[in-house]
């Protein structure tokens, strides 16, 4: 069975480019525009692995790193930042939420790939 991948990005277009990145290797995608609307789908279903922006409306993806792993399903589940983000402060507080790595757009597929990867 393909694993699930929650993708989680404000930008149409930046969830498109990575969900046909991921559907094309195998996986099944879930899409939330925001933290609030991934948190919210989180609380009722499991999925094999987060993928999230930073800046975001409603909540960024550092909170819902956070907020994520305080739920019990979800304390093992790797979850990766993808942002235009690579300040070392930011990507610390990432670490400190607990998110699994950390990715800088504009994405390269296969490094994309290669990572999910890595951590499935």
């Amino acid at each position: 069975m393909a694993a699930t991948i929650l993708a989680v990005d404000d930008s149409a277009s930046m969830r498109q480019m990575v969900s046909f990145t991921l559907k094309h290797a195998g996986y099944e995608v879930i899409q939330a525009s925001d933290g609030v609307e991934a948190l919210e789908y989180a609380r009722s279903n499991s999925v094999n692995l987060v993928l999230t922006d930073v800046n975001m409306p409603r909540m960024d993806g550092i909170t819902l790193v956070r907020e994520l792993r305080l739920l019990a399903s979800y304390k093992f589940t790797p979850m990766l930042v993808l942002t235009t983000e690579a300040a070392p402060e930011k990507k610390m507080q990432g670490k400190q939420a607990g998110a699994t790595g950390w990715l800088v757009k504009p994405f390269n597929p296969e490094k994309l790939l290669a990572t999910i990867a890595k951590v499935l």
